[in-house]
């Protein structure tokens, strides 16, 4: 991770996807599909933000368990800033999604169950980051909270992609709609979305980084390391 951070071309890489992918998503052609209409080209901004949340907390997860083996403060360092990231981007899709709900359901809100485990699981999480500011020693800290991660990260899959499949849900894919690509094969959609993936997952292992690197400063500041 240390070599990758260092390096450029995959920050310049994200930069290119992402203008991109706000171009496409807003100027290309979309399916005219009923309801969703020109709404559709959400679908490359707040899909791809799910997807990169849960690639930046698997990594958080895999540092979390590299912080119980060892029991490094580094470890446990770039476990909590790829958790923030995470939880940025889990933020960000609430609210492009809550946005998309309003033009396509009719209210922000409608207690889907996609929507309500989706709420549940970022809860899950803001606990994750309130139980490591109520502790102060270090060590400790990296401990129980690199516990607590693997714990909400194996709640947070059963809740985003079980449990609203076997109950009646608005949302694509689940509890008995068609998915996307499943009525719209033929669509322009894929030569943004799959790229819009790639581009918003690099995006927030970059913010990730950043903060690493700003914490590893303050911490041979205070001598942590």
């Amino acid at each position: 991770m240390e070599k990758l951070i260092a390096k450029s071309w995959w920050k310049i890489l994200a930069v290119a996807i992402l203008i991109y992918t706000i171009i496409g998503g807003f100027l290309f052609d979309v399916p005219r599909l009923i309801v969703l209409n020109e709404s559709i080209r959400n679908l490359h901004f707040h899909v791809p933000m799910w997807f990169g949340m849960i690639i930046l907390l698997l990594i958080s997860v895999v540092y979390a368990i590299k912080t119980l083996r060892s029991g490094s403060l580094i470890n446990d360092l770039y476990s909590i800033e790829f958790a923030n990231a995470g939880i940025l981007f889990g933020v960000l899709g609430i609210i492009s999604g809550m946005l998309w709900a309003n033009f396509t359901w009719g209210t922000y809100w409608s207690g889907d169950p996609k929507q309500n485990a989706s709420a549940i699981g970022l809860l899950i999480y803001f606990a994750y980051l309130i139980l490591r500011n109520s502790m102060n020693d270090r060590h400790m800290k990296a401990r129980i909270s690199a516990i607590y991660n693997i714990f909400a990260f194996a709640c947070l899959i059963p809740l985003l992609f079980i449990l609203p499949r076997l109950t009646e849900s608005l949302h694509p894919g689940n509890g008995g709609n068609p998915g996307f690509n499943s009525y719209d094969l033929d669509s322009n959609l894929r030569k943004v979305f799959y790229v819009a993936i790639i581009g918003w997952t690099l995006l927030g292992v970059w913010v990730a980084t950043l903060k690493i690197r700003l914490r590893k400063l303050e911490l041979r500041k205070n001598e942590f390391i």
